[in-house]
């Protein structure tokens, strides 16, 4: 049989381990994918540190940002042809083996297309963090010129602010401190409110108050002040893995009949869409490459908001 190489881990908290494997073969339904690019995503974290809410078998492979070519079709499969350029999301590296590896194997339903105009490296991060902002806000009730804010400009933000701007809504950027500022506006930010400076539920206040707010950034405490900037029926949506309590009275939701609401996107319809909207409108990921062998260091960097702003793992070779 021959082998690949891939990044596995053994039990929660455990390191990254460079190992060779077979290359698995497809069963009924399945499909094998010889992988080119894999994001390095937040959600890794679930199977690196141990899933609170996800039964994770171990060892696991991550990563579910994955694009890759078809190598081999198991029975049943004809949706597909081998050689097809195809990307696959969540839950890939969650319940079961993901991008982390030369190959891997998925369920046929679990892929889309990959258009020829997108490269792999810039469309790995568009299956989890592009597809997560860009779902939540065209299903968040905002309309076009309503008021809408991003928290954070980060791995998901200035993705968010992207897609934001192109649905037509008045985009509000809000970071902490100011060294963001001037990439949020040319993003496509309208407005720039430095958190750190300002009362951000005041400044939002001023132009109306926010329809939406979006939460991209995993800061509990942050999170718990953006309630009072929203407008009339305003909505705070969170899409980060906030760990700690976000703090809200209930007199806050009553004035402005206001709303929260968690957002995940799920399904290959989903990825689809951001995929296609984001090629039709011209959204761009901003991407740092590294190889497979550097999983560790992407990973680092990526959990401590070094990445400007999205990693990737690229399979190729220099030459290729």
């Amino acid at each position: 049989m021959k082998s690949m190489k891939a990044i596995q881990v053994c039990a929660p908290g455990g390191d990254f381990e460079l190992v060779q494997r077979e290359i698995p073969e497809p069963s009924d339904g399945q499909v094998l994918v010889q992988v080119l690019a894999c994001g390095v995503c937040h959600g890794d974290a679930i199977v690196k540190d141990g899933g609170s809410f996800i039964n994770i078998e171990y060892p696991r492979i991550p990563g579910h940002e994955v694009i890759g070519i078809i190598g081999k079709l198991g029975p049943n499969v004809s949706d597909f042809k081998i050689g097809q350029r195809v990307g696959v999301g969540w839950p890939a590296g969650i319940t079961y083996d993901g991008g982390f590896a030369e190959y891997m194997i998925t369920r046929s339903e679990e892929l889309i297309l990959i258009p020829d105009e997108l490269n792999e490296i810039e469309g790995a991060p568009l299956l989890c963090a592009g597809v997560t902002t860009f779902d939540a806000l065209r299903n968040s009730g905002a309309r076009p010129g309503d008021v809408v804010a991003i928290q954070g400009v980060g791995g998901l933000g200035h993705l968010a602010i992207q897609y934001a701007k192109r649905m037509g809504f008045k985009t509000v950027a809000l970071s902490r401190g100011t060294d963001k500022q001037e990439l949020a506006l040319k993003l496509g930010a309208q407005v720039f409110i430095d958190t750190q400076s300002a009362d951000v539920a005041q400044e939002l206040q001023k132009l109306g108050g926010a329809r939406v707010i979006l939460a991209t950034a995993p800061d509990n405490k942050a999170i718990s002040q953006l309630i009072n900037g929203l407008g009339f029926e305003g909505k705070l949506v969170i899409v980060a893995g906030v760990e700690g309590p976000v703090q809200i009275f209930g007199g806050q939701l009553l004035q402005g009949r206001r709303s929260i609401q968690g957002w995940v996107a799920n399904g290959p319809d989903a990825r689809k869409d951001a995929i296609n909207f984001s090629l039709l409108t011209e959204v761009h990921p901003m991407i740092q490459t590294f190889s497979l062998e550097q999983v560790a260091v992407a990973y680092e960097k990526m959990m401590n908001a070094k990445v400007r702003f999205r990693a990737v793992l690229t399979m190729r070779s220099p030459e290729q």
